[in-house]
């Protein structure tokens, strides 16, 4: 399986950065509890949290544990201004036997990132960084806030070593149940190739209420949240 942020996040090519231009808004600590779908059926538990790590910083992390998998990705990022701009991440897999770890550093003063770990020497970078980039994790984030602000939803990501903009479709509106009860929610989609990503945004909710990833048509993950503290 490709890494959560691949998934939880590329599409056409756009070179406008909406973060720099994105109003301010408040980051706030939260706890949430998904219930995870992983690799077209085994169930799993997941938690996406956010946490102050001194001064403008945070940590944003996803984790997802299950019998067959374990994925936890993390993001320390800056919060300033209204924007947000990755510092560092690492990414862990573990599938069965095989084990994978990448990590990535944002260098914002030589405007540079680069990566390590299991990463291919291709991947390894630098790649040139643009006011606005964002990677994978802070892409969930920035869905959140910008469906609620009725902005155009693309991006310009720089993850796994590349850089990609992408664009996200509005599909309407959609019921979706968050620990026990119904909620509106607005359904937002990117497909690039063979994957798919869709994501459903309910207000109010710091978190996407449901992240759904598919490849060649089949489910690959589904994060649904059960709760958020």
């Amino acid at each position: 399986m490709k890494t959560l942020r691949t998934a939880l996040l590329s599409a056409s090519l756009m070179t406008a950065s909406l973060m720099a231009a994105a109003p301010a808004v408040a980051v706030n600590p939260f706890v949430a509890e998904y219930r995870a779908s992983v690799m077209g059926g085994v169930q799993a538990d997941a938690q996406m949290s956010l946490a102050p790590a001194g001064g403008d910083r945070w940590n944003y992390v996803l984790s997802v544990k299950s019998p067959v998998a374990t994925l936890r990705q993390a993001t320390l990022f800056e919060a300033r201004n209204g924007a947000w701009r990755p510092l560092s991440g690492n990414d862990f897999t573990q599938m069965l036997i095989k084990k994978s770890q990448k990590n990535a550093t944002y260098d914002w003063a030589k405007r540079e990132a680069r990566w390590s770990g299991d990463v291919k020497a291709d991947r390894m970078g630098p790649v040139k960084l643009q006011d606005g980039d964002l990677d994978g994790m802070l892409l969930n984030l920035a869905i959140v806030r910008d469906v609620a602000a009725g902005r155009p939803l693309n991006y310009r990501m720089v993850d796994n070593g590349v850089a990609r903009s992408q664009s996200w479709q509005n599909l309407g509106r959609e019921s979706v149940t968050v620990a026990g009860k119904a909620h509106n929610a607005t359904k937002v989609s990117r497909t690039s190739d063979d994957k798919q990503v869709i994501v459903w945004v309910v207000a109010d909710l710091p978190v996407p209420a449901r992240i759904l990833q598919r490849k060649d048509g089949k489910d690959e993950l589904d994060l649904v949240l059960k709760s958020v503290r």
